[in-house]
């Protein structure tokens, strides 16, 4: 009938209009927002960079850059994109080129359907939560933007090859030593790091092979990359390499693993390179900042050996607030997330496997150092960690439960200083993280499944799949 006729012709405009989703609404958001971030930071000139080419399967990278590119010109901001590029280059870029901002399209660590944008001040440091928060605000007042005609209309700049070129370089005189010698099998996590990372080691220079450097836009992160090193480590073992390296998505992270196949994650990044810099003279304040996920092995080692840590709420922003503030040269996070403030304003994975590399490398020729030993600097304490699935009301109601609190606390004290509970919202997913640490793998394994259940039990609705809980970790590869 005409009727069944129109229903149907309905129902199927629905669905197409669902589909569409990406390329309508999602555009017009990305066209405010550059039109929010240019009237705010009244750009003169901006930084773009897009290392995933779509959003969605049917969003092109082209439709999502072109969005934001178009909002920040309608107010009058000159943009020079970048193309595929890692994340610190661009903090790195927009410095050189005395900007006013640079802006990243980037699902960092995470799967591509989690991209966002990720925001440089003029001198490099990403914006405060205050500057973040005000943006957010403009955009969802729905208020009207100063729209600028015809000549004043910002202008599309040129210039993208030798700005890579230039991240580049830097990085090299940064690391500033010769890794011949070494054979690395290095994972770009089909990421931004697949555009710098073969140009960057065929520069030190030493033998790399490269896998996961294919990116299409949907295969970032995916069973590649810092946050999965299984097929790194036996790739690496099989190939008889010094060492793997494997960068996140958007490269600003690093983690290793050594000719064994065996992890090195970020902390013990920190602890080789900050005692390295130690015995140089150039660990400025004699400290290291990390956050609280980082291992009691580390601080008991960090403690042995005489250098200060300072810890910070996780976040790398936190880590780089308390190292200006402080003066200090070194700083990062478990996941790999590492700053080296005498070289970068942010966290860098490439410059990050270049110290690691360095130290190796004159190791390996002064004593004959394999990775393997350099990995043994001290002994992690085992962690349990049980991600629980949470939405924003449920992360917020988990915020006001006392009673959690106090089961929390209680079972802290379970522990009788021979460990600790760290229980937190995760800032960039909808999880609710529960870890537990300590020397009694039995004691932490319990005490974790006893407080994920009493949330599950207090907040309706938050769980996490079977096959997570009890899921012993001696790492933290996601601290966001």
């Amino acid at each position: 009938s005409k009727q069944a006729s129109k229903q149907a012709s309905k129902q199927a405009s629905k669905q197409a209009s669902k589909r569409n989703y990406e390329g309508g609404i999602m555009t017009k958001k990305f066209r405010q927002l550059g039109a929010t971030v240019g009237l705010l930071l009244l750009m003169v000139l901006l930084l773009i960079s897009v290392y995933t080419y779509v959003l969605y399967q049917n969003f092109s990278r082209n439709m999502l850059e072109a969005a934001l590119m178009a909002g920040i010109c309608s107010v009058g901001g000159d943009v020079m994109p970048l193309g595929t590029i890692p994340t610190p280059a661009v903090a790195y870029l927009t410095v050189l080129e005395q900007a006013d901002a640079g802006i990243v399209i980037s699902a960092s660590h995470n799967p591509y359907e989690h991209n966002g944008i990720k925001v440089f001040n003029a001198r490099g440091y990403k914006l405060s939560d205050e500057s973040e928060a005000r943006v957010e605000e403009l955009i969802l007042s729905g208020a009207p933007m100063d729209i600028k005609t015809h000549g004043e209309i910002g202008k599309r700049l040129h210039g993208m090859r030798q700005m890579k070129r230039d991240y580049i370089d830097h990085l090299i005189s940064s690391i500033d030593c010769d890794l011949s010698g070494l054979r690395v099998l290095v994972d770009c996590a089909n990421g931004a790091a697949s555009a710098t990372a073969p140009d960057l080691f065929d520069g030190l220079p030493l033998h790399a092979d490269f896998i996961h450097r294919e990116p299409d836009g949907v295969n970032i992160n995916d069973g590649c990359g810092s946050t999965h090193l299984d097929r790194l480590e036996k790739k690496v073992v099989e190939g008889g390499f010094d060492c793997g390296i494997a960068f996140d998505g958007d490269a600003d992270r690093c983690l290793a693993c050594d000719e064994k196949g065996a992890e090195i994650d970020g902390d013990k990044i920190i602890a080789l390179v900050a005692k390295d810099m130690k015995d140089r003279g150039r660990l400025d304040g004699n400290t290291a900042v990390v956050t609280v996920m980082s291992n009691l092995g580390f601080m008991k080692y960090m403690q042995s050996i005489g250098i200060d840590t300072a810890r910070t709420a996780v976040g790398d922003r936190y880590v780089l607030e308390e190292m200006r503030a402080r003066g200090y040269a070194i700083g990062g996070e478990q996941s790999g997330h590492v700053i080296f403030l005498h070289h970068s304003t942010t966290g860098d994975g490439e410059l990050t496997a270049g110290k690691l590399l360095k130290l190796l490398a004159r190791k390996h020729r002064e004593e004959g150092t394999k990775m393997s030993e350099l990995n043994a600097v001290y002994t992690k304490f085992p962690q349990v960690l049980i991600n629980l699935t949470a939405d924003k009301e449920q992360k917020q109601a988990y915020k006001e439960d006392e009673y959690i609190a106090g089961f929390i606390e209680s079972q802290q004290q379970n522990l009788m200083g021979m460990g600790r509970v760290l229980v937190r919202v995760s800032g960039t997913e909808p999880k609710i993280r529960v870890m537990v640490e300590g020397e009694d793998m039995e004691a932490i394994q319990s005490s974790a499944e006893r407080i994920a259940d009493m949330i599950r039990q207090r907040i309706p609705g938050a769980d996490a799949p079977r096959r997570y809980l009890g899921r012993l970790r001696a790492d933290r590869r996601n601290e966001s």
